[in-house]
């Protein structure tokens, strides 16, 4: 499993939190999203999945990743 931290730009409220869990677990992996700090922990099989399509699933809710 591969773990990164992502800035993500735009989230405010738990129903951005959720949004954001729910599109990478859709797509085989998990994250933990810190409001505070602006940031998304993921983790992924790499061997299954690549950041960049981790990037897009969070991009497809409306949220810039830096």
């Amino acid at each position: 499993m591969q773990q990164a931290t992502l800035k993500v730009n735009g989230m405010s409220c738990q129903h951005c939190v959720n949004s954001i869990e729910k599109a990478v677990k859709e797509i085989g992996g998990s994250a933990h999203v810190d409001l505070k700090n602006n940031e998304v922990t993921v983790e992924y099989d790499e061997n299954k999945l690549s950041l960049d399509a981790v990037k897009e699933a969070i991009e497809e809710q409306g949220y810039d990743v830096a």
